[in-house]
């Protein structure tokens, strides 16, 4: 996984309309970029709307933020028009994007083990340095612990 430290992974991906996504999008940006592991489930709708609520919060303190999961673009876009979400969401089906930042691992829920996008928040500066990994977010306060770091 991505640590403190490390330069932001060059990536193309497509977002929630099938357009195009790049790293380079962001160049000269602070970024944030979430990864979350299934659309329209109920973590990852809080998460994704606790963010939503509070975009302009963020925007004020300079961030562009990029939610990412192996959803196809189709269940993307269905998420993105449902909750009026005002920023991008990758779909990463080939899971190249996700697999560059480490969150694709093995997990356990309910005695099975399976591989799974583990949720996590990173944040980049302006020179494409992530300076904090959220590895345990809270889906109702994740703009909070991004704030108050």
């Amino acid at each position: 996984m991505l640590k403190v430290g490390d330069r932001l992974p060059e990536f193309k991906s497509v977002n929630q309309e099938g357009e195009t996504v790049s790293s380079e999008d962001f160049a000269g940006k602070k970024l944030i970029v979430f990864f979350y592991p299934k659309a329209n489930t109920p973590g990852c709708t809080a998460e994704a709307c606790d963010l939503n609520n509070n975009l302009e919060v963020l925007k004020k303190e300079g961030y562009e933020l990029l939610g990412v999961s192996a959803d196809p673009v189709k269940a993307q876009k269905k998420f993105h028009e449902k909750f009026d979400f005002q920023y991008p969401l990758l779909a990463d089906e080939s899971k190249e994007v996700i697999e560059k930042f480490g969150v694709w691992q093995l997990k356990k829920f309910m005695g099975k083990e399976f591989m799974g996008i583990v949720r996590t928040t990173f944040i980049f500066d302006e020179n494409g340095i992530c300076t904090r990994v959220i590895d345990k977010v809270k889906t109702q306060e994740a703009a909070q612990q991004i704030l108050q770091g």
